[in-house]
């Protein structure tokens, strides 16, 4: 580390130089608008997400008598409680009432009236009866709606969210050095959006819907199912139409299932009928659009201006076989099983060819020729994997079906590709090694070194289950656990699959950034060839031996990732992971506030409050902090935390522990060769590194000396703000340096800014074994003892080069430096290499986007 005079870091500066820190905006030649450059700090402030929304009135609670009748409404309603249990609380309640407040309820019907009141402010969800014949009976079918218009005007009136929408397309750049490189977030950055916007009025925007639909299981046992359909609209951004909140997704549909029997099952008949009571039940949900999307429909927006809307479905969210579903084709044993592309069956895992992509018009004339020619009509359908129904999707002018149907990143590649395919043929190889290899490898795993939001296994061969999320996390860790498991010595073919890992999260990483440039998707584009060359060698390595079928849809699905996200923003842009998630409240009505029977009604009833609670809640939190903001001075604003600007700080210090004297930290590491003349060590750096950041040594002292009774407060938990590389927005990492961090030991390590013997800024890694605060005369300093990770690891190894591993090695213990703790740039997880006698480790670069993207483009 040179001689360890480092060079302060703040948030601005800690990635970015000015001259790269200029952004472009072109605006659709429709919107009226030119182009803008600015600086990001000033491109980073007009974002619609920071716009403030004025107090809307002065009862927000309304049609509620008071306040504290909603809140009393909302905690029984999120308790589940019965309407024995609310009337019991309510008679507590007025038992102990001191007459502080405005309470009015007294009984459940009470609350009840109070709901129904206040649900009359949303849309209501309406039941439908869908008449289907089959074999010459008429069958009916149940299907319950929220009209999607009558939904979308509910969003556009709510005034906490008007301010919100985005209308007009952009096309948005960040200045490289050279020129300036577009990029993608959001759906209305991409190509669709641009073009949706050509090809409207010239006053016309579009209304993008995001609709979502699965089936999932009510009752532990599976008999009781649900299949609804959640719908949020794209035109918001994407950090309030992911999370729970009025702008986020929503129960907009109940979709009837056709049960499941033994007799019909499997016939092209029954199947065919179970596609039919789909689009017809779907129809019925998009009725409302139908007309409107040709139409358009007049609207006073936010800013002033009177836009000509058209209603139209931006991204169907789901499930490859939900997509099937959608796309009415015949699934994975199809002649053509991809829902977006005409690809034969048998080129799936063949990312290097563009298939044609199949077309409205020509399914449209596939059905009707069915209708006239059943024999003919179906040879046609069966070319192209049709089924000889009318695609309820169709009725949605402006709305490309297969256009709209996008990769699913939980179920293409965490559940499918990984889950079900890479992690199942690890476990294969391991089991084929023997019991020792699935100890190593499990030893291994609870040896992992923990990380925040980062999930942890203290074993996984022998674990089942199909959870997308930690399919992911282990992911993430298996390259490093597996690495002197599955050597090329002990396991050619496993050796290959490593291989072929490591290439498909280089893949995955690029696929899931927030923000895409066009040299990240250039990047992602030529690694998914990367990742079939390395899938097709170790196919052949394994030769006759092979059992798993590769050549399956959610593998082709990487030939269009890169597409769908020039078209539509990033991939979290079309995840069913915010949807998903919609389950669980579904799951948990059924169970605690049904009584069984005729479940969609009372399920639906309960998700209408509980829409109704959060836009009343979203209300009155707007109102308080308002009201908050109004009578605090700036000074409080800040001290509060409340003020809207960013936040400038780098670091933040907590968990402090009392202050002890240098000999006593000394002594209580007599042992630990780390400490070894901490207090000489420690003031060489302070007679260095004071000078350099213009600190006078106190007393005008020219050398200063550290006593024995001198003080110093340890403190255990690290926060580092800085700024992304990928997305340039604020990021903060949260470090501990704790000899017992829930029962372990814990010492996390960062990436630094320090300078080499010449005086030149260089990054390093390092090893965080000791925090604390110092105070020199009238100064505190944060500062930090570490362990440096930039010994001389000698040439490439093999195994480094071929899993693409980025290997440090410590420092020996006795040659532990100090550094201040504003010379962090970021956190780090580094994990031993387990193979390792030389105190080795791996840089996990999979651990989040940001670390990953600096491991490709910048040399440490």
């Amino acid at each position: 580390m040179g001689n360890n005079i480092p060079t302060p870091i703040s948030v601005a500066t800690a990635t970015t130089s000015d001259h790269l820190d200029t952004f472009k905006t072109k605006y659709h030649p429709h919107s009226g608008r030119t182009p803008i450059v600015e600086s990001f700090s000033i491109y980073r402030t007009n974002k619609p997400e920071t716009t403030q929304s004025p107090v809307i009135d002065d009862e927000p609670w309304q049609p509620f008598s008071c306040r504290a009748d909603f809140e009393f409404a909302e905690l029984a309603h999120r308790a589940a409680l019965s309407k024995d249990q609310t009337n019991e609380l309510l008679k507590f309640i007025w038992r102990v009432a001191d007459g502080r407040t405005n309470f009015t309820f007294k009984t459940h019907n009470d609350v009840s009236a109070a709901w129904t009141r206040a649900s009359s402010q949303l849309t209501p969800f309406e039941r439908h009866v869908v008449p289907v014949e089959y074999k010459k009976e008429n069958i009916e079918y149940e299907v319950y709606s929220r009209p999607l218009w009558d939904w979308a005007l509910d969003l556009l009136d709510n005034p906490l969210l008007a301010p919100q929408f985005i209308w007009d397309a952009q096309r948005l750049y960040k200045h490289d050095g050279t020129d300036f490189e577009r990029f993608f977030h959001e759906p209305w950055t991409g190509d669709r959006w641009w073009d949706l916007q050509t090809s409207l009025p010239h006053n016309g925007a579009p209304f993008a819907f995001i609709l979502y639909a699965d089936k999932t299981h009510l009752s532990s046992a599976g008999a009781v199912k649900a299949y609804p359909v959640i719908a949020c609209c794209g035109n918001l951004p994407v950090e309030i139409r992911n999370v729970d909140g009025p702008g986020g997704g929503h129960l907009v549909g109940w979709l009837p299932i056709v049960p499941a029997d033994s007799d019909e099952d499997g016939k092209l008949s029954y199947m065919n009928l179970k596609k039919v009571v789909w689009h017809k039940s779907f129809t019925i949900l998009l009725e409302t659009l139908s007309l409107i999307s040709k139409t358009g429909f007049t609207h006073q927006c936010y800013d002033g201006i009177l836009r000509w809307l058209f209603p139209l479905i931006l991204i169907l969210s789901a499930d490859y076989e939900e997509q099937c579903v959608m796309a009415l084709i015949r699934g994975f044993n199809s002649v053509c099983p991809c829902p977006i592309c005409l690809v034969p069956k048998d080129k799936l895992t063949d990312h290097s060819t563009i298939y044609p992509t199949h077309i409205i018009d020509d399914a449209q004339a596939c059905v009707r020729l069915w209708n006239m020619d059943r024999t003919t009509g179906e040879a046609a359908l069966k070319k192209q994997s049709l089924r000889p129904v009318n695609n309820s999707l169709w009725i949605v002018e402006w709305s490309s079906l297969h256009d709209a149907l996008l990769q699913d990143t939980l179920h293409a590649y965490d559940s499918g590709l990984f889950g079900d395919h890479m992690f199942e043929e690890v476990k294969a190889h391991l089991k084929t090694l023997g019991r020792t290899a699935e100890k190593t490898t499990d030893d291994q795993f609870a040896a992992f070194l923990r990380w925040r939001n980062l999930n942890h296994f203290d074993h996984v061969t022998n674990i089942s289950f199909s959870n997308g999320n930690k399919f992911l996390d282990i992911s993430k860790q298996i390259l490093y656990t597996t690495q002197n498991v599955l050597t090329r010595k002990d396991d050619e073919a496993g050796y290959a699959l490593l291989k072929c890992i490591a290439s498909y999260l280089h893949a995955y990483m690029y696929i899931t950034f927030d923000v895409h440039t066009e040299s990240t998707i250039a990047a992602g584009e030529a690694e998914i060839l990367v990742f079939q060359k390395c899938l097709d060698q170790y196919i052949e390595v394994l030769g006759d031996e092979a059992t798993k079928n590769w050549n399956f849809p959610k593998a082709h699905s990487m030939r269009h990732i890169f597409s769908d996200i020039r078209a539509k923003g990033a991939a979290r842009n079309f995840s069913t992971r915010p949807n998903e998630k919609h389950h669980g409240p579904i799951k948990r009505a059924y169970k605690l506030q049904t009584n069984g029977k005729d479940i969609a009604n009372q399920i639906l009833r309960l998700d209408h409050t509980t829409f109704v609670s959060v836009v009343l809640r979203n209300r009155i939190d707007h109102f308080n902090d308002e009201q908050h903001k109004a009578i605090l001075s700036e000074r409080e604003l800040e001290t509060e935390d409340l003020d809207d600007r960013s936040f400038g700080g780098h670091i933040h210090l907590g968990a402090p522990q009392s202050a002890i004297t240098f000999a006593q930290l000394e002594n209580d590491n007599v042992s630990n060769r780390a400490f070894g003349q901490f207090r000489k060590k420690l003031s060489t750096f302070l007679n260095h590194a004071l000078p350099a950041y213009n600190i006078p040594l106190p007393d005008g002292k020219t050398w200063l000396m550290l006593s024995a009774q001198d003080t110093v407060q340890e403190h255990r938990y690290l926060k580092v703000n800085y700024e992304s590389v990928v997305d340039w927005k604020l990021t903060t990492d949260h470090l501990r340096c704790n000899p017992s961090f829930h029962g372990r030991e814990r010492r996390d390590c960062a990436l630094v800014c320090t300078q080499d013997k010449d005086g030149n800024n260089k990054n390093i890694f390092v090893r965080i074994l000791f925090m604390f605060k110092q105070s020199i005369g009238s100064q505190t300093l944060d500062l930090a003892l570490v362990q440096p990770m930039d010994a001389p690891t000698g040439p490439q190894h093999a195994i480094d080069q071929d899993l693409r591993l980025r290997r440090l090695r410590a420092r020996p213990l006795a040659s532990t430096e100090f550094i201040t703790l504003h010379s962090v740039i970021c956190g780090a997880l580094l994990v031993p290499d387990f193979a390792s006698t030389r105190g080795d480790f791996f840089l996990v670069d999979y651990v989040d986007s940001d670390m990953f993207l600096r491991s490709q483009r910048y040399m440490f």
